[in-house]
Protein backbone atom coordinates (compact mmCIF):
# COMPACT_ATOMS: atom_id res chain seq x y z
CA UNK A 1 0.00 0.00 0.00
CA UNK A 2 2.81 2.49 0.65
CA UNK A 3 4.84 1.57 -2.15
CA UNK A 4 1.49 2.20 -4.35
CA UNK A 5 1.34 5.51 -3.38
CA UNK A 6 5.18 6.35 -4.09
CA UNK A 7 5.42 8.37 -7.72
CA UNK A 8 7.74 6.26 -10.06
CA UNK A 9 11.39 8.01 -10.10
CA UNK A 10 11.23 9.55 -6.84
CA UNK A 11 13.57 9.46 -4.01
CA UNK A 12 12.38 8.11 -0.88
CA UNK A 13 13.58 8.96 2.99
CA UNK A 14 11.91 6.34 4.88
CA UNK A 15 11.57 7.50 8.92
CA UNK A 16 11.76 4.81 10.99
CA UNK A 17 12.45 2.20 8.37
CA UNK A 18 13.03 -0.43 11.12
CA UNK A 19 14.45 -3.64 8.83
CA UNK A 20 14.19 -1.68 5.71
CA UNK A 21 11.97 -3.88 4.31
CA UNK A 22 10.26 -0.49 2.26
CA UNK A 23 13.66 0.79 0.86
CA UNK A 24 14.38 -2.70 -0.39
CA UNK A 25 11.10 -3.05 -2.40
CA UNK A 26 10.79 0.50 -3.72
CA UNK A 27 14.69 0.15 -5.09
CA UNK A 28 14.11 -3.73 -6.19
CA UNK A 29 11.19 -2.89 -7.72
CA UNK A 30 12.25 -0.22 -9.66
CA UNK A 31 9.67 2.65 -7.58
CA UNK A 32 12.38 4.21 -6.72
CA UNK A 33 16.01 4.71 -7.92
CA UNK A 34 17.80 5.50 -4.70
CA UNK A 35 16.30 5.66 -0.83
CA UNK A 36 17.77 6.62 2.84
CA UNK A 37 16.59 4.34 5.35
CA UNK A 38 16.62 6.07 8.46
CA UNK A 39 15.98 5.30 11.93
CA UNK A 40 16.41 6.32 15.89
CA UNK A 41 17.47 3.14 17.03
CA UNK A 42 21.18 2.11 16.23
CA UNK A 43 19.45 -1.82 16.38
CA UNK A 44 16.82 -1.72 13.42
CA UNK A 45 19.17 0.41 11.82
CA UNK A 46 21.64 -2.21 11.69
CA UNK A 47 19.22 -5.01 10.75
CA UNK A 48 18.42 -2.91 7.87
CA UNK A 49 22.16 -1.88 6.73
CA UNK A 50 22.36 -5.89 6.95
CA UNK A 51 19.06 -6.97 4.48
CA UNK A 52 20.70 -4.08 2.10
CA UNK A 53 23.67 -5.49 2.01
CA UNK A 54 21.82 -9.11 1.48
CA UNK A 55 20.04 -7.44 -1.72
CA UNK A 56 23.08 -6.49 -3.23
CA UNK A 57 21.57 -2.70 -2.67
CA UNK A 58 24.34 -0.79 -0.83
CA UNK A 59 25.03 0.92 -3.69
CA UNK A 60 21.17 2.44 -3.70
CA UNK A 61 20.28 2.68 -0.31
CA UNK A 62 21.90 4.44 2.50
CA UNK A 63 21.23 4.05 6.05
CA UNK A 64 21.67 7.07 8.56
CA UNK A 65 20.90 7.60 12.17
CA UNK A 66 18.58 10.28 12.42
CA UNK A 67 15.68 11.71 14.91
CA UNK A 68 12.80 12.11 12.52
CA UNK A 69 13.99 13.46 9.17
CA UNK A 70 16.40 15.61 10.82
CA UNK A 71 19.76 14.15 9.02
CA UNK A 72 17.36 14.13 5.50
CA UNK A 73 19.57 16.74 3.85
CA UNK A 74 17.81 19.10 1.80
CA UNK A 75 17.59 18.18 -1.93
CA UNK A 76 18.42 14.44 -0.62
CA UNK A 77 14.90 13.09 -1.34
CA UNK A 78 11.45 13.77 -2.98
CA UNK A 79 9.30 11.70 -1.14
CA UNK A 80 9.23 10.92 2.48
CA UNK A 81 7.74 7.67 4.09
CA UNK A 82 6.46 8.16 7.76
CA UNK A 83 5.04 5.01 9.03
CA UNK A 84 4.22 2.55 11.41
CA UNK A 85 4.47 4.94 14.55
CA UNK A 86 1.71 7.10 16.75
CA UNK A 87 0.16 10.23 15.12
CA UNK A 88 1.27 12.41 17.71
CA UNK A 89 4.66 11.50 17.12
CA UNK A 90 4.46 12.00 13.15
CA UNK A 91 2.96 14.96 13.72
CA UNK A 92 6.09 15.74 16.21
CA UNK A 93 8.42 15.18 13.62
CA UNK A 94 6.68 16.85 10.98
CA UNK A 95 6.73 19.93 13.36
CA UNK A 96 9.90 19.66 13.77
CA UNK A 97 11.10 19.39 10.46
CA UNK A 98 8.28 21.62 8.71
CA UNK A 99 10.59 23.69 6.91
CA UNK A 100 12.13 20.74 4.66
CA UNK A 101 8.63 18.44 4.71
CA UNK A 102 7.29 21.16 2.92
CA UNK A 103 9.85 21.72 0.67
CA UNK A 104 9.09 17.62 -0.58
CA UNK A 105 7.28 16.56 -3.80
CA UNK A 106 4.94 14.47 -1.22
CA UNK A 107 4.74 12.74 2.22
CA UNK A 108 3.23 9.22 2.11
CA UNK A 109 1.92 8.79 5.91
CA UNK A 110 0.69 5.96 7.91
CA UNK A 111 -0.55 6.91 11.16
CA UNK A 112 -1.83 3.71 13.87
CA UNK A 113 -3.67 6.15 16.02
CA UNK A 114 -5.47 9.40 16.51
CA UNK A 115 -6.22 9.48 12.19
CA UNK A 116 -8.46 12.55 13.08
CA UNK A 117 -6.64 14.27 14.66
CA UNK A 118 -3.58 14.01 12.10
CA UNK A 119 -6.04 14.49 9.25
CA UNK A 120 -6.76 18.36 11.13
CA UNK A 121 -2.90 18.82 11.74
CA UNK A 122 -1.96 18.43 7.89
CA UNK A 123 -4.65 20.44 7.13
CA UNK A 124 -3.37 23.12 9.65
CA UNK A 125 -0.51 22.84 7.94
CA UNK A 126 -1.75 23.08 4.98
CA UNK A 127 -1.27 20.11 3.56
CA UNK A 128 -3.89 18.34 1.00
CA UNK A 129 -4.37 14.87 0.93
CA UNK A 130 -4.61 13.65 -2.71
CA UNK A 131 -4.77 9.94 -2.05
CA UNK A 132 -6.18 7.29 0.59
CA UNK A 133 -5.31 3.84 1.10
CA UNK A 134 -6.59 0.80 3.85
CA UNK A 135 -5.56 -2.37 4.00
CA UNK A 136 -6.76 -5.05 6.94
CA UNK A 137 -4.07 -7.95 7.45
CA UNK A 138 -3.35 -10.48 10.47
CA UNK A 139 -6.44 -8.81 12.50
CA UNK A 140 -5.59 -5.02 12.17
CA UNK A 141 -6.61 -2.20 10.27
CA UNK A 142 -4.13 0.00 8.81
CA UNK A 143 -4.87 3.24 7.21
CA UNK A 144 -2.34 5.40 4.69
CA UNK A 145 -2.33 8.90 3.08
CA UNK A 146 -0.87 10.69 0.33
CA UNK A 147 -0.21 14.63 1.46
CA UNK A 148 1.66 17.26 -0.67
CA UNK A 149 1.75 21.22 0.38
CA UNK A 150 -0.68 23.24 -1.04
CA UNK A 151 1.33 25.24 -2.49
CA UNK A 152 2.85 22.59 -4.43
CA UNK A 153 -0.23 20.85 -6.00
CA UNK A 154 0.30 20.59 -9.39
CA UNK A 155 -1.68 19.11 -12.30
CA UNK A 156 0.65 16.34 -12.45
CA UNK A 157 0.56 14.71 -8.92
CA UNK A 158 -3.49 15.36 -8.96
CA UNK A 159 -5.05 15.83 -12.26
CA UNK A 160 -7.74 17.96 -12.91
CA UNK A 161 -7.98 18.56 -9.04
CA UNK A 162 -10.10 15.84 -8.52
CA UNK A 163 -8.43 14.60 -5.04
CA UNK A 164 -8.50 18.14 -3.87
CA UNK A 165 -12.18 18.44 -4.82
CA UNK A 166 -13.76 15.30 -3.29
CA UNK A 167 -11.76 16.24 -0.14
CA UNK A 168 -13.19 19.68 0.32
CA UNK A 169 -16.32 19.40 -1.51
CA UNK A 170 -17.68 16.16 -0.44
CA UNK A 171 -21.20 15.22 -0.27
CA UNK A 172 -22.08 17.24 3.29
CA UNK A 173 -20.67 14.32 5.76
CA UNK A 174 -20.04 16.77 8.08
CA UNK A 175 -16.23 18.08 8.24
CA UNK A 176 -15.60 15.88 11.47
CA UNK A 177 -16.94 12.31 9.58
CA UNK A 178 -14.63 13.29 6.60
CA UNK A 179 -11.39 14.06 9.05
CA UNK A 180 -12.27 10.85 11.46
CA UNK A 181 -12.73 8.21 8.41
CA UNK A 182 -10.77 10.03 5.46
CA UNK A 183 -12.81 11.96 2.65
CA UNK A 184 -11.15 10.36 0.20
CA UNK A 185 -11.82 6.60 1.72
CA UNK A 186 -15.52 7.71 2.33
CA UNK A 187 -15.53 9.25 -1.46
CA UNK A 188 -14.91 6.09 -3.36
CA UNK A 189 -16.73 4.01 -0.62
CA UNK A 190 -13.66 1.80 0.45
CA UNK A 191 -14.76 -1.51 1.53
CA UNK A 192 -12.09 -1.45 4.04
CA UNK A 193 -13.25 1.35 5.40
CA UNK A 194 -16.74 -0.13 5.76
CA UNK A 195 -15.54 -3.39 7.76
CA UNK A 196 -13.68 -0.92 10.30
CA UNK A 197 -16.62 1.28 11.18
CA UNK A 198 -18.58 -2.24 11.63
CA UNK A 199 -15.87 -3.40 13.59
CA UNK A 200 -15.18 0.08 15.25
CA UNK A 201 -19.14 0.33 16.12
CA UNK A 202 -19.44 -3.06 17.69
CA UNK A 203 -16.19 -2.38 19.98
CA UNK A 204 -18.07 0.94 21.03
CA UNK A 205 -20.97 -0.86 21.91
CA UNK A 206 -19.83 -3.16 23.82
CA UNK A 207 -17.60 -0.91 25.82
CA UNK A 208 -20.98 1.45 26.67
CA UNK A 209 -22.69 -1.84 28.22
CA UNK A 210 -20.05 -2.07 30.23
CA UNK A 211 -19.77 1.24 31.46
CA UNK A 212 -23.34 1.50 31.93
CA UNK A 213 -23.34 -0.84 35.17
CA UNK A 214 -20.81 1.58 36.65
CA UNK A 215 -22.17 4.95 37.08
CA UNK A 216 -19.82 7.48 37.95
CA UNK A 217 -19.31 10.87 36.62
CA UNK A 218 -16.12 9.69 34.75
CA UNK A 219 -18.13 6.50 33.37
CA UNK A 220 -20.63 9.15 31.71
CA UNK A 221 -18.57 11.53 30.59
CA UNK A 222 -16.75 8.75 28.96
CA UNK A 223 -20.10 7.34 27.67
CA UNK A 224 -20.97 10.50 26.22
CA UNK A 225 -17.77 10.63 24.40
CA UNK A 226 -18.86 6.83 22.94
CA UNK A 227 -21.76 8.48 22.17
CA UNK A 228 -20.84 10.89 19.79
CA UNK A 229 -18.45 8.72 18.10
CA UNK A 230 -21.58 6.26 17.62
CA UNK A 231 -23.41 9.15 16.05
CA UNK A 232 -20.36 10.08 13.78
CA UNK A 233 -19.87 6.10 12.64
CA UNK A 234 -23.86 6.28 11.79
CA UNK A 235 -23.57 8.87 9.69
CA UNK A 236 -20.82 7.56 7.86
CA UNK A 237 -22.60 4.02 7.54
CA UNK A 238 -25.47 5.79 6.15
CA UNK A 239 -23.94 7.77 3.64
CA UNK A 240 -22.55 3.87 2.29
CA UNK A 241 -26.11 2.44 2.36
CA UNK A 242 -26.90 5.45 0.86
CA UNK A 243 -24.73 4.96 -2.30
CA UNK A 244 -25.61 1.54 -2.48
CA UNK A 245 -29.22 2.31 -3.31
CA UNK A 246 -28.61 4.67 -5.81
CA UNK A 247 -26.22 2.03 -7.42
CA UNK A 248 -29.49 -0.42 -7.09
CA UNK A 249 -31.99 2.24 -9.07
CA UNK A 250 -29.07 3.26 -11.67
Amino acid sequence: MLARMVTPGNRVADVGCDHGFLSIYLVQNGISPRALAMDVRRGPLAAARAHIDECGLGAYIDTRLSDGLRECRPGEADTAVIAGMGGPLMEKILTESMEGAVQLKELILQPQSELGRFRRFLKRSRFVILDEGAVYEEEKYYFAMKAVFRECVTKECDPGGEALQKAENGRALGEFCKEEFGPLLLARRDPVLRQFLCFRKGVLEELAEKLSAEPSERTRERLGEIQEELRIIESAQEYYREAGQQGKRE
